[in-house]
């Protein structure tokens, strides 16, 4: 959630950095502007009427004071305003809520010098890792083909279990997914994060703490009853949540927590994207990276993260490039964004495999998690997330990328003491 005392104070450079992110926000600027207006005036307005009321019962207190009679104008203006002032007292609440209900619903600013653009083609490459980059005698399968040959993917009976958009691994193909999430947490846990096993179902509240709810929930998948649990779309939710409501002592800063989970995603905004293969799944695991610090360590915090993502690419030898997210393509919680994309021969293209955020203090405001700096006043942390890396896409960008002209595929160096083999053939 946005400051409300920077909407106030500074409603310029709030208008300015939404609509950066889509000319579209400005019906909800407008409306924003114009609901915070009615919001103080009513505020304004039962303020004076209390002022009123309190020289009226000054009035009122020295005719009881002296034992005179209190004139029946006198009395009678003061119960009006006593009604009047409950009148705008509720008034003022209830647009107070309203106010608040509608800022949930607003994205998050960007830094200033996020690149300006409305859609992935204004991103800029910041970097990439081409070392590694194979040139194949051959025409490269894709992991779907390659799976499926290999027996190690079954899309046809995850699709009779639980329809499309599921994939079931099997054999040696469940075995490499577990040890490229086992070697991504042993990675993650070196570079000084803590392993969470966290709840993969989760409250509204939570949902709402880092973004989720309400303006996403249909992308969700949540249980039937009167307050119903969410399924995680990914352990960013728990992971951010852990400490929502609390206020920590700055010497336990930055908490860096790692976690792999699997998520859960209606896709509903994303028909006809991706059928095939493990790319764009309702059920997929990932290995999630969460930070808490102190603001002004968070634009450092972005770049350890994501070169503990990168690292993870690195040491799997598979190419990959990082994208800096222009204000139109980034998420709604997100500051600044910096995309992992990774090389898929078959498609002779990058796809994204992790997106690091900066929130900025965002998360940290819907959530009520704040601070303590010594001898000051709490403060809101920012907060970070990213993925390290989705398993589904890593195994793909694996199958792909290690794949030989005979069907085969060998098993990267690093990963062979997790799977006990070499080669999948």
């Amino acid at each position: 959630m946005i400051d409300i005392k920077l909407l106030r104070v500074s409603p310029e450079i709030v208008k300015d950095a939404l609509l950066s992110r889509s000319p579209k926000n400005l019906q909800l600027i407008e409306a924003m502007f114009s609901l915070d207006e009615q919001a103080r005036k009513a505020l304004q307005e039962a303020e004076a009427l209390r002022n009123e009321r309190n020289d009226i019962s000054r009035e009122i207190s020295s005719y009881k004071i002296a034992k005179r009679e209190v004139p029946e104008t006198l009395a009678r203006k003061a119960a009006e305003i006593k009604a009047g002032l409950a009148e705008l007292e509720a008034k003022s609440a209830s647009l107070e809520k309203e106010l608040e209900a509608m800022l949930m619903s607003v994205p998050n600013l960007p830094y200033e010098d996020v690149p300006r653009g409305e859609s992935e083609a204004d991103n800029k490459q910041v970097s990439e890792d081409i070392s590694c980059k194979r040139e194949f005698s051959f025409k490269p399968l894709d992991h779907h083909a390659i799976g499926e040959k290999l027996g190690i993917i079954d899309f046809e009976r995850a699709a009779k279990l639980a329809g499309a958009r599921f994939s079931m691994l099997r054999g040696k193909g469940a075995v490499l997914e577990r040890a490229i999430a086992q070697f991504m947490l042993d990675s993650h846990r070196r570079s000084g994060y803590e392993e969470v096993l966290p709840p993969f179902l989760v409250n509204a509240q939570t949902m709402t703490g880092t973004g989720q709810l309400p303006k996403f929930e249909q992308d969700l998948y949540k249980t039937a009853g009167e307050n119903p649990l969410y399924l995680i779309p990914t352990a960013e939710v728990p992971l951010t949540n852990i400490y929502s409501g609390e206020i920590l002592d700055e010497s336990v800063l930055p908490v860096k927590l790692t976690a792999h989970t699997p998520c859960f995603r209606q896709e509903a905004g994303s028909y006809g994207k991706d059928t095939r293969g493990l790319i764009r799944n309702h059920q997929f695991n990932k290995v999630e990276l969460v930070w808490i610090t102190a603001p002004e360590k968070s634009p450092q915090a972005l770049n350890d993260m994501v070169s503990h993502a990168c690292g993870i690419l690195k040491d799997l030898k598979i190419p990959h490039r990082v994208v800096a997210l222009c204000t139109g393509d980034m998420g709604f919680s997100a500051a600044r964004t910096f995309d992992i994309e990774v090389w898929l021969p078959s498609e002779n293209r990058y796809r994204e495999i992790s997106s690091c955020s900066d929130c900025r203090d965002f998360q940290a405001r819907r959530m009520n998690l704040r601070y303590r700096p010594k001898g000051e006043k709490p403060r809101y942390p920012h907060t970070l997330n990213g993925s390290g890396l989705a398993v589904g896409r890593t195994f793909a960008a694996v199958l792909e990328n290690y794949q030989n002209e005979d069907g085969s595929v060998e098993i990267p160096e690093v990963l062979r003491k997790y799977t006990g083999f070499d080669k999948i053939g």
